[in-house]
């Protein structure tokens, strides 16, 4: 199955005068809930949808939690997930703190797995 993609314009005022230029966009088909993906894993295995359900949960809340710990979680199949900080620069290490962090972000590193199926894509213009 092919990625749909349609080319999108996008204006540059950095430059004089301004150019536009078209850009390809993917173009999302539809949004899959837990659900719909405890579905698909439980028709895909001996697992129940219940079951299924219950493991999905159970993972976002030992990834979450091990974040707050400052673990990196590595799946050999999905990817790395690593916890990542936002913040604004000091003076001296001595003035820093918890003031100086704006925000936490996590940072998603696909597998080896993942990026070769990325490599296979087929796509397909839309108009």
């Amino acid at each position: 199955m092919a990625v749909q993609f349609k080319m999108v314009a996008k204006q540059n005022n950095l430059v004089t005068p301004p150019q536009t230029k078209f850009y390809p966009c993917a173009v999302s088909k539809r949004e899959m809930d837990l659900d719909s993906l405890t579905q698909v894993i439980a028709s895909r295995s001996t697992m129940s949808k219940a079951d299924c359900y219950g493991v999905v949960i159970a993972l976002t809340e030992a990834i979450g939690e091990a974040l707050s710990d400052g673990s990196i979680i590595k799946i050999k199949s999905l990817g790395t997930f690593q916890l990542t900080l936002q913040g604004t620069a000091v003076d001296s290490v001595e003035s820093s703190g918890k003031s100086a962090i704006k925000g936490a972000k996590i940072v998603y590193k696909p597998s080896k797995e993942i990026k070769e199926k990325l490599k296979k894509l087929d796509f397909k213009l839309i108009r």
